[in-house]
């Protein structure tokens, strides 16, 4: 028998926190069904901004009624809602951010959906709808620890203060301009960031680097208008015969990114990433394989979080529908770049442009920054990630591995700078399945429970309480 389920049958704490966490669920699931049917897009272009607005007073009303204390919606910078609370704990007691985000992605094509979205639907035992994971599912999660460990020992052992934003996957930097503003709401020993997940179902994982992010609009121009490739053809220059000769430097036979002066060596020292999981997630067509090998047998995991990896995301050129005999005189793409961790992007990104500036082979070339993201390295040797690690391993019954992402959260970097004291955990209920972003979005119960489970333990062993001993029978 693991050691949850031991805790699940034992008169432990642990296994009192066990308990409460199980009978929470239901309420929790009723909390997810109610947070899903609010189309709460931060982006009154796609979504009313009342749908938002009616999120956040949802958050703060499920804040207010678990116990958090001083309860309020502050207007962000951007104009979104961040809905903020803090309770104190007992004298000398470290202090917990709870971090999520109420706001959601887009449902894209909505024939695209099997149930939905709007609505919270039980299918083949999982809970399917827009936000279900990323990151509603999240904040659930943390309602139900906070109830459990209220439940079990009367009070929370540590001081509590929770953090849910509301235009996290806009980009548009609201809550790091809030905390920046108003650094007492984001006062901590320690945050827990609930917006990631696992790298597979039940497998407990923390993500330790996240990766630095910059795109560039390069333009090449060559001629005034475009030629016809009948009369001009061959001694034309081409635009976009130089746009793609250029594109095309920024990667070599095997798929690794080579970028002149951008180390592309690195490997990963945390979890490996499964080759037949990531096509089977990435959703790679029979006969084609990930991009592995290459400099020291790069694996998955190495691509992903150590090296950098650059990405066309669009070209202007003219489309097939439209197709004319013409030579063409400009054409543009956008190219985006991410690096490690350790790695400046600032720095990266001004590689990049100068390379593809040295492998345009003609034309007029014009290179302007887009975007730019530092990327982020957790401490793992502090009190608070020890700590996390015994409850995860306890709650899920395995072992804890490490793993980076592949996206930004420009909000992990600016706490720590904030904050540069306190640790910064991220973790969460989304796992491969779980689709996030893509139609069909779903968070599995049990998932959610075991996060639940994990960070009611957490708050417990931070608190210096061995879950193991009989505490908790007020």
């Amino acid at each position: 028998m693991s050691e949850s389920a031991q805790d699940a049958v034992s008169g432990t704490l642990a296994g009192r926190l066990a308990a409460a966490v199980e009978a929470g669920v239901p309420r929790g699931r009723d909390d997810l069904a109610s947070l899903v049917a609010l189309r709460s897009v931060a982006n009154p272009a796609i979504e009313p901004a009342s749908e938002c607005a009616a999120s956040a007073a949802l958050v703060a009303s499920l804040f207010t009624e678990v116990g958090v204390d001083g309860v309020e919606q502050v207007e962000a910078p951007d104009g979104s809602l961040a809905v903020v609370g803090r309770s104190p704990g007992p004298d000398g007691a470290p202090c917990v951010l709870l971090y999520s985000h109420h706001d959601v992605v887009p449902v894209g094509d909505l024939d695209a959906w099997t149930t939905p979205p709007w609505e919270l639907t039980e299918r083949d035992g999982r809970w399917y709808g827009r936000g279900s994971a990323d990151c509603k599912g999240n904040l659930v999660a943390t309602l139900i620890a906070l109830r459990a460990v209220r439940q079990v020992l009367g009070s929370w052992p540590v001081e509590v203060a929770v953090v849910c934003e509301g235009s996290e996957e806009q980009s548009s930097g609201g809550m790091e301009a809030l905390a920046r503003e108003r650094p007492e709401l984001v006062r901590c020993d320690a945050f827990v960031l609930a917006d990631t997940g696992n790298v597979e179902l039940g497998a407990p994982t923390l993500t330790t680097s996240l990766r630095g992010t910059g795109s560039v609009l390069v333009t090449v121009r060559t001629m005034t208008h475009p030629a016809h490739s009948g009369m001009y053809g061959g001694a034309a220059p081409d635009a976009l015969q130089a746009l793609l000769m250029a594109l095309a430097s920024l990667r070599d036979a095997d798929g690794e990114t080579t970028i002149d002066g951008l180390d592309h060596e690195g490997t990963w020292d945390g979890a490996e990433f499964d080759e037949e999981r990531f096509a089977q997630d990435a959703a790679v067509v029979p006969g084609v394989s990930p991009l592995t090998g290459g400099r020291g047998g790069a694996g998955i995991a190495d691509r992903l979080w150590a090296r950098p990896a650059a990405t066309v995301l669009a070209i202007d050129c003219p489309p097939v529908s439209q197709v004319t005999a013409a030579v063409q005189g400009e054409a543009r793409a956008v190219v985006n770049l991410r690096v490690p961790a350790a790695t400046d992007p600032r720095a990266a990104q001004e590689l990049l442009m100068a390379h593809l500036r040295a492998h345009t082979p003609y034309g007029e070339v014009e290179i302007r920054p887009v975007s730019l993201g530092e990327g982020f390295r957790a401490r793992t040797d502090g009190p608070a990630y020890a700590a996390m690690e015994r409850a995860m391993e306890r709650a899920f019954g395995h072992a804890v591995v490490t793993a980076g992402q592949g996206g930004s959260i420009p909000l992990a970097t600016a706490l720590a700078q904030i904050v540069p004291e306190a640790e910064v955990m991220l973790l969460g209920v989304e796992e491969p399945a779980s689709r996030i972003h893509g139609p069909d979005e779903s968070v599995h119960p049990d998932e959610l429970r075991r996060t639940a489970l994990a960070q009611a333990l957490f708050l417990v062993e931070l608190a210096g309480i061995d879950p193991s001993g009989l505490h908790g029978e007020g």
